[in-house]
């Protein structure tokens, strides 16, 4: 065998290992930090009902970003966003005088918004919850609240009114999230309404204006 044929069958070897190497790494799992810094206070969250065991966490998250990782998020037109922005302002505005409904129905509007934006049904709860975490994980934990608190009201009064307060505060966060175009989104609006030869806006234009952030003041009695 000639030095050359040696040479050439090294090299192709070398190049079978290097390829198997990157295939194996391409497949594994997600480490702890990628997890962490996907999911933030949802990682830490996962952790503590796995009573404190990182690696069962672990799992628990890269199973979800195994099933809902690869969802593309559904574009909505500049009237749709805008009506859900009005919505999202009248179901503040009803706090102030009957907080419970109001959290009952930022449940369903959120759910409502999660499922037109291409993520499952607000039928299939736990499952939208998963898929939600794994694109907006920093922001999931208002649904949940808002979620709990429409099934399992809180008794104490004033108490309550906070708690609900608090959790549609978080809420909002998710759902500000959603309502922002995403850049299919603004390439979309752009085609729609730009006049010929106008550059791209910046997405921020488009993005429906959400009516007035809740504070205390906005809870009947507080």
């Amino acid at each position: 065998m000639s030095t050359g044929l040696i040479i050439a069958l090294i090299v192709i070897v070398a190049v079978a290992v290097v390829a198997a190497a990157l295939i194996l790494l391409a497949r594994r799992p997600q480490g702890g930090r990628t997890l962490r810094r996907r999911f933030g206070p949802e990682y830490d969250r996962a952790v503590a009902q796995h009573d404190g065991d990182a690696r069962a966490a672990e799992r628990d998250l890269a199973e979800r970003v195994k099933r809902h990782g690869a969802l593309r998020e559904q574009p909505l037109d500049p009237a749709a966003r805008d009506e859900y922005a009005a919505r999202w302002g009248a179901v503040q505005e009803r706090f102030v005088d009957s907080p419970q409904e109001a959290v009952a129905e930022a449940d369903r509007l959120v759910a409502e918004l999660a499922g037109a934006r291409g993520f499952p049904d607000g039928e299939r709860y736990e499952e939208q919850l998963d898929a939600l975490s794994v694109h907006h994980g920093h922001h999931v934990h208002g649904y949940r609240r808002v979620h709990q608190a429409t099934y399992a009201p809180v008794s104490d009064a004033h108490g309550g009114t906070e708690e609900l307060r608090a959790s549609m505060v978080e809420a909002r966060a998710l759902f500000e999230d959603l309502l922002a175009p995403v850049r299919q989104d603004a390439r979309q609006d752009t085609a729609d309404t730009a006049p010929a030869g106008d550059s791209a806006p910046d997405d921020r234009s488009h993005r429906a204006h959400v009516p007035w952030a809740m504070t205390r003041r906005h809870a009947k009695g507080s």
